[in-house]
């Protein structure tokens, strides 16, 4: 019985899952993103965003808890330096788990998890629609009715 047992075991033993998902984030962190399928990338990203979490926190115990779980050296600078910078801002949700497709073998759901770009890089149409965007610059007939009309009561008055 799994009473109180939190998480996936994904088929494997313990050291073996340990080591597999301290691979997956060392390669999350190096590429920005991976593909993997669903159930491992559903284990990944809590350990991903508290890796995020302690290079935010930005001082030499966090530095040196990331170092005891991720595999390279360099990538755990590059987490303390430009991915440190990239989600400061942000309180969470620093990785986003995107669905792909099934794994042609074994019919495995696969998904890509990835690092969410800043956020100074997202599109600024927000609120409005596409029909508003496209009349920006343009003026409607109504619109140009109701100028002509302002200045003819200007002039009679």
């Amino acid at each position: 019985m799994r009473h109180r047992k939190a998480g996936r075991n994904l088929s494997r033993e313990t050291s073996h899952r340990l080591a597999m998902l301290r691979n997956m984030m060392t390669s999350l962190f190096r590429h920005e993103q991976i593909e993997t399928t669903d159930a491992k990338a559903k284990e990944l990203r809590p350990l991903a965003e508290k890796m995020i979490t302690l290079a935010k926190r930005g001082d030499l115990h966090a530095r040196r808890q990331a170092l005891a779980v991720l595999k390279d050296k360099t990538v755990t600078h590059r987490l303390f330096d430009e991915v440190k910078a990239r989600y400061l801002a942000r309180q969470g949700g620093y990785v986003r788990i995107v669905k792909k497709e099934n794994r042609k073998g074994d019919g495995a759901p696969i998904s890509v998890i990835q690092l969410l770009p800043e956020e100074g890089a997202k599109k600024k149409t927000k609120g409005k629609s596409k029909k508003e965007l496209s009349n920006k610059g343009q003026k409607t007939k109504s619109s140009e009715v109701k100028e002509e009309e302002s200045k003819g009561t200007a002039e009679s008055a």
